[in-house]
């Protein structure tokens, strides 16, 4: 580097420097205190707790200046209240799926993710490199709300049930909670999609409300104790491949803020996104293996026919949904792009790899 680049870089560096250390000085004594309002029960086991990581990173990263102060579903609000409160400015910022959204914004639920479609490896990779973020934040910007990912699940289960499933027509019938697209198609598949809230699912499941559910992935089935009010677990998770999760923030709020900060807030979210998804890989084996060993619950894998039916219809709900809404058109042709892109590499990847571990 010349003495002319290396003195322009150090001037650059030092007026960001100065930058963070002014807004610093300017914030040493004040407080900003934040509410944040989740869709989970209250220090849920990776979901609620995933919040509590975030609100704690962000004063962490923020030297404390920015306090944040965690609400558990129906503490402040009920559970699909969260959006609302956000965009309203009541709460600062939320955590949540967008798929509970889907009555407000049709097309709110591709964020979460799409039935057969992307997993939680191939979301973070679209959302931050291949224009998904800016989808997301484009489909909020009318409510006032910035999204940004902040949590996935990876490949989720397909559910707990009562009964044995074996064709397509074991499936008609039954009350089911499954929401966003799942449920969709699941109806269409001849079953009642029910959408209740995390917390009310056991209680629902155990009266009989409901015949089946799904939830997430052995980690927080087990924490719920789905167990003990279904026999049969069924894998694999068709309906959300690679759930992720939102921190929805209050556009004033945020802008209300210094620039680092705002940058601190968003960086925070990609942090928690990433350490949720590798707190899910690291427990939901240890937690299938105590449902069968100590438990008995019967894990069993979806018939083939059923699950070669069940995409058939997922194609078919999803294309109906992007015929009637051009904004959700124009984000699901983003995702399915991407999909195409990278399912060449993949195949020869990590689906090569994980057949040639099983076989040897």
């Amino acid at each position: 580097m010349d003495k002319r680049s290396f003195l322009k870089t150090a001037s650059i560096s030092s007026t960001i420097l100065g930058s963070g250390l002014a807004s610093i000085q300017a914030y040493a004594g004040k407080k900003i205190k934040w509410k944040m309002i989740t869709t989970w029960p209250k220090n849920f086991p990776a979901l609620g707790t995933g919040a509590n990581t975030l609100a704690k990173l962000i004063q962490q990263m923020s030297a404390g200046r920015i306090q944040i102060k965690v609400y558990g579903a129906g503490e402040l609000v009920p559970a699909f209240e969260v959006f609302d409160t956000v965009a309203n400015g009541s709460a600062d910022i939320g955590h949540g799926p967008s798929l509970y959204w889907k009555g407000k914004i049709p097309s709110a639920p591709f964020f979460t993710g799409i039935p057969y479609g992307l997993t939680g490896q191939e979301m973070n990779a679209w959302l931050y490199q291949g224009g998904g973020i800016e989808l997301w934040r484009e489909l909020y910007k009318p409510f006032a709300v910035i999204p940004s990912p902040a949590g996935n699940s990876g490949v989720q289960m397909a559910g707990w049930f009562n009964k044995k499933i074996n064709s397509l027509d074991d499936l008609k019938g039954l009350k089911m909670r499954i929401p966003g697209i799942g449920g969709e198609v699941f109806q269409r598949a001849g079953g009642t999609p029910v959408t209740i809230p995390g917390g009310e699912i056991f209680t629902a499941l155990k009266s009989g409300a409901i015949d089946a559910t799904e939830w997430i992935s052995p980690y927080n089935d087990l924490a719920f104790g789905f167990h003990k009010a279904a026999k049969y677990y069924y894998y694999p998770g068709w309906q959300e491949p690679g759930s992720t999760l939102e921190c929805i923030i209050n556009e004033q709020a945020l802008k209300a803020l210094p620039k680092d900060l705002q940058s601190i807030v968003l960086h925070a979210c990609e942090v928690a996104n990433q350490d949720m998804l590798a707190e899910f890989a690291a427990n939901n084996s240890i937690a299938l293996q105590t449902l069968k060993q100590k438990h008995g619950v019967q894990v069993k894998r979806i018939p083939d026919p059923v699950l070669k039916a069940l995409k058939t219809i997922s194609a078919q709900v999803v294309e109906e949904m992007i015929d009637k809404n051009p904004k959700a058109r124009k984000i699901y042709e983003s995702i399915q792009q991407f999909q195409t892109h990278v399912m060449p590499w993949h195949e020869i990847s990590e689906t090569a790899f994980y057949n040639a571990r099983a076989s040897s």
